[in-house]
């Protein structure tokens, strides 16, 4: 096991360069079994999730070449469906949630699809109900093994329909969407998720020939063709990775230059930091962050304590919680931090409680921070990382802390987030990584 030695309290200074998007790599990388010709795709992210579902796909028989950092050519013209069911394929692809998207492709492409239950972040129940009830909806059969926990879907000929999808799930609509750009007919997709990932999952789609309409809102339109072509894709900015940076230059009273952040696709986040009391400037495509004593959280018209809560796009990211709680710890005020579509993504609090931050948990959902003002500095302490991103928000509290700090199953943070370590301490971090 992995960890982090941190050596807290110190301020950054210069710039940061955020990588690609974590959760439309895991989309557009499963996009490229859709066509037999080659699509090259750029700006990846080489995270331990995304280079997962690249040898997924080289076990699938998709032709994969690197042309430089991030970059990568890939050709599924020799794709075998048999594949899926070899417990080669089995082991592989149960360790990752993003597998399921494969599903999409496989069964518009080659009418067969077959993932065993995928794993991931223990952050509650994360369903896949709206993902099957809508293949079965243009007439796939679903199959679920529940003695081996497998599921299997099957449909040569799909048929466009209308949906009403029961939640705006991000993973999905991706799914759905690649299921339907060949079946027959017209798809609608009603209550359809429409975040920055899906936007550009859809841009791909049209642009390897794909016929969709409604792209950013939550009803698409879905006219059937009868083939993909190949495309070059660029994947935007990960406005997780340009949240974190900005909470990360706050608490540590740090001047920091977030570069290319795609500021019009961060959508509410910019204004709910400032609704902390952080200063942000939009510098053209770049963030900056100059280096402040405090930041004081504004409260309602009424005066009632502010809530930041997470909702589907354009909500807040649910993937941002853990950063805005543990940058409320060292405000001025105190403010109720409402996670609503996970219910343990908030157990992580106990490890800043024993940092010293001042945090009332009132259930799986809410917790309340009373801001310490940075007049007690968190301290160091040792700790483990129990999901990608309450991993990076403990990392972001060490760094401001006084001491020394610890943190181990890194590798959780690894998943989300391209050598994370290196990329800080050249901006005055001291981080160092162990064994």
């Amino acid at each position: 096991m992995s960890g982090f030695v941190i050596e807290g309290g110190k301020r950054l200074h210069g710039e940061l360069q955020p990588q690609g998007a974590k959760n439309e790599a895991l989309q557009v990388i499963c996009a490229v079994l859709l066509t037999s010709e080659e699509v090259t795709i750029k700006n990846i992210p080489e995270i331990s999730d995304v280079l997962l579902l690249i040898d997924i796909l080289r076990v699938l028989g998709v032709s994969i070449k690197k042309n430089g950092k991030g970059n990568y050519t890939f050709c599924a013209k020799d794709v075998d469906p048999k594949v899926l069911k070899t417990e080669e394929f089995k082991d592989i692809a149960a360790s990752l949630r993003g597998s399921v998207m494969i599903l999409g492709p496989m069964l518009s492409r080659f009418g067969y699809g077959f993932v065993p239950q995928p794993g991931g972040d223990k952050i509650g129940r994360r369903r896949l109900d709206t993902h099957f009830i809508g293949f079965e909806k243009m007439g796939a059969e679903f199959i679920y093994d529940s003695q081996n926990n497998m599921f299997e879907i099957s449909g040569k000929n799909l048929k466009g329909c209308y949906m009403l999808l029961d939640e705006a799930s991000v993973t999905g609509t991706a799914n759905l969407l690649m299921a339907s750009v060949m079946a027959e007919g017209i798809t609608t997709l009603y209550n359809a998720a429409c975040e920055p990932y899906i936007q550009q999952l859809c841009k791909m789609l049209i642009s390897m020939g794909a016929n969709i309409s409604g792209v950013g809102s939550n009803l698409l339109t879905i006219n059937g063709v009868k083939y993909l072509k190949g495309c070059t894709h660029t994947i935007a900015p990960d406005m997780i990775e340009v949240g974190s940076f900005i909470g990360l230059a706050a608490i540590t009273k740090s001047e920091i230059t977030i570069k290319d952040v795609n500021y019009d696709q961060l959508g509410i986040i910019p204004d709910q930091f400032k609704r902390l009391g952080i200063n942000i400037e939009k510098r053209g495509n770049d963030i900056f962050i100059p280096q402040c004593e405090s930041y004081q959280i504004e409260s309602f018209i009424d005066g009632s304590i502010m809530t930041i809560a997470d909702a589907p796009w354009p909500g807040l990211t649910p993937d941002l919680l853990s950063v805005f709680l543990v940058v409320a710890t060292q405000a001025k005020g105190s403010v109720l931090i409402h996670q609503k579509m996970f219910e343990s993504r908030l157990f992580f609090v106990d490890k800043l409680i024993d940092m010293g931050a001042q945090i009332i948990l009132c259930d799986p959902h809410r917790a309340t921070v009373i801001g310490l003002n940075h007049e007690h500095q968190l301290k160091g302490t040792t700790m483990s990382s129990p999901d990608i991103r309450a991993g990076v928000a403990l990392l972001i509290a060490a760094l401001s802390a006084k001491g020394t700090s610890k943190i181990y199953n890194i590798e959780q943070i690894d998943r989300g987030y391209e050598d994370i370590s290196t990329r800080l301490n050249k901006i005055g971090a001291s981080i160092k990584r162990v064994e």
